[in-house]
C-alpha cells in the first residue's frame, strides 16, 4: 500500500506539470500526509516494543471504527494506544494513554547536565497496563513478590515478566564491582528499598515500587528533585558512577538521574523504554521497513510484526 505521503507527492508533481489544482493547498497536504505516515510507523514500532517487552501478555491488536486502536491483554482487557486529545506533560501524567507512555525516547547515551524540563522518560506510566503484568492489586502483587539476594540484604521483587530475573543480573555484577571499589560502594549500599505498596508522594497514583519493579540504591539528600535544588542535583549527577547505570540499563531498566525531575537513586525496570531507545530512535528512511531499526528478526519478532500488519495496514 502506498503512503499517503507518496501519493500526494505524485499529485504534486502533476500540478507542476499541468497546473491543473492550487500547488499550495497540496504542498500542506503533503505535509499533513508525511506527518501522518510517520505517526504510523511510530504507533507500529510502539506497539511492537510492547509486544517484545512482555512477550505473551500481549495477544491482540484491534482497530475500531478506523480510528481506534487496542492492544489486547491475554485477559481479554483492552488498553487503548492514543486517546488523541491534547494534552500538556501534567495531564498526560494523570491520565495518559500508551502513546503518552512511549513518546519520551529514553536516552542510552549518556548525559552531562540535568534533562530539559518535563523531559522525563519514563515517569508516564499506563496503570491498566501495569496491573495486567505485574498485579491488579496489593495482594496480588505480593503473591508475585520473590526474594533477590543483596549482598547480606534480601531484596523483594516482581518475578513477572522477568523483572526480578534482571534484577538478580544486575546485582550479580553490581555487588562484586562495589566490593571492589568504595567509592562504588557508597552510591549502592545500603540500598534504600524496593517493593513498598504506596503512592507516589503528593499524588494518588501508585509508585513503580509498589508493583515491585523499582529499586532505590543508597540515599543522598541530593538525589531527589522534591528533596534539593536543581543546582545541587546537577553536582550529585556529575558524579555518579556511570558503571552503576549501565549494568542496569544492559538489563532493561532505566535511571531517574536522566529525567528533568530527577531521582538519581533510582532505577525501575521498563524494558519497552530500553527496547524503543535501542532499536527506534532515529527516524525510518522513505525506503526502509517500520522496523527496520531491529538487529535481527526471529520467527516470534515476525509474528509481532505481522500482527501488527494485519491490524493496522
Amino acid at each position: 500500500m502506498m503512503k499517503k505521503a507518496a501519493l500526494w507527492m505524485v499529485l504534486l508533481f502533476l500540478t507542476i506539470g499541468f497546473g491543473t489544482i492550487n500547488r499550495d493547498y497540496v504542498r500542506n497536504q503533503l505535509i499533513l500526509a508525511e506527518e501522518e505516515d510517520q505517526y504510523n510507523i511510530t504507533m507500529k514500532q510502539d506497539l511492537l516494543c510492547l509486544m517484545m517487552a512482555y512477550p505473551g501478555y500481549i495477544t491482540g491488536i484491534e482497530a475500531e471504527n478506523d480510528k481506534d486502536i487496542f492492544i489486547v491483554m491475554r485477559s481479554g482487557r483492552r488498553i487503548l494506544y492514543d486517546d488523541k486529545r491534547e494534552k500538556n506533560f501534567q495531564e498526560k501524567l494523570i491520565n495518559p494513554d500508551l502513546q503518552d507512555m512511549l513518546e519520551q525516547i529514553y536516552p542510552l547515551q549518556d548525559i552531562q547536565s540535568l534533562m530539559a524540563p518535563n523531559l522525563d522518560p519514563g515517569r508516564i506510566r499506563v496503570y491498566p497496563f501495569l496491573h495486567e503484568i505485574y498485579g491488579n492489586s496489593k495482594t496480588q502483587v505480593e503473591g508475585n513478590l520473590t526474594n533477590v539476594k543483596a549482598g547480606s540484604q534480601y531484596l523483594l521483587f516482581n518475578e513477572q515478566n522477568g523483572a526480578a530475573e534482571a534484577l538478580d543480573l544486575v546485582i550479580d555484577e553490581l555487588v562484586p564491582m562495589a566490593g571492589n571499589n568504595p567509592r562504588i560502594y557508597s552510591f549502592v549500599f545500603p540500598m534504600s528499598g524496593t517493593f513498598n505498596y504506596r503512592n507516589i508522594a503528593g499524588t494518588g497514583q501508585l509508585s513503580p515500587h509498589a508493583f515491585g519493579t523499582a529499586i532505590d540504591l543508597a540515599r543522598n539528600n541530593k538525589d531527589y528533585w522534591k528533596w534539593t535544588t536543581r543546582e545541587e542535583g546537577e553536582k550529585r549527577l556529575a558524579v555518579y558512577p556511570r558503571e552503576i547505570v549501565e549494568i542496569f540499563e544492559k538489563n532493561r531498566f532505566i535511571w531517574g538521574g536522566k529525567w528533568a525531575h530527577f531521582d538519581i537513586l533510582h532505577f525501575e525496570y521498563r524494558p519497552e523504554l530500553i527496547l524503543k531507545s535501542r532499536y527506534f530512535s532515529k527516524k525510518v528512511k522513505p525506503d526502509q521497513h517500520w522496523y527496520e531499526g531491529l538487529a535481527s528478526l526471529d520467527d516470534t519478532t515476525r509474528s509481532y510484526i505481522q500482527m501488527i500488519e494485519s491490524a493496522l495496514d
